[in-house]
């Protein structure tokens, strides 16, 4: 006897199908993200300022765009854990509770 559809586990999937990434791939995929579009709206403007909407802006701001992200993914990547450290040494994570033991 065959086993309904329905009984077999769903399991979640990414864009276009493709299966997720495990958690710990975060770590890389956050920052990816972000400094996609960081650098992308932080270039547009830098680009817009510069020449305004000039023939050509479009390449500009593509080869701007491209030039900023190959300097600021792997900056992430490199200050993220200290920016981590950082705020968590300002903000009051959840599991510590209200109490205050500063003394």
């Amino acid at each position: 006897m065959s086993t309904p559809a329905a009984s077999k586990p769903h399991t979640r999937r990414g864009p276009f199908g493709l299966p997720l990434l495990p958690a710990h791939y975060a770590t890389v995929v956050m920052p990816f993200f972000l400094s996609i579009i960081m650098t992308g709206v932080i270039s547009l403007v830098s680009t817009l300022r510069s020449v305004g909407l000039a023939a050509g802006i479009l390449s500009l701001w593509l080869g701007s765009w491209a030039l900023s992200w190959v300097i600021a993914f792997p900056t992430l990547l490199v200050v993220l854990p200290l920016v981590r450290k950082a705020t968590y040494g300002v903000v009051q994570m959840p599991h510590e509770g209200s109490a205050d033991h500063s003394g």
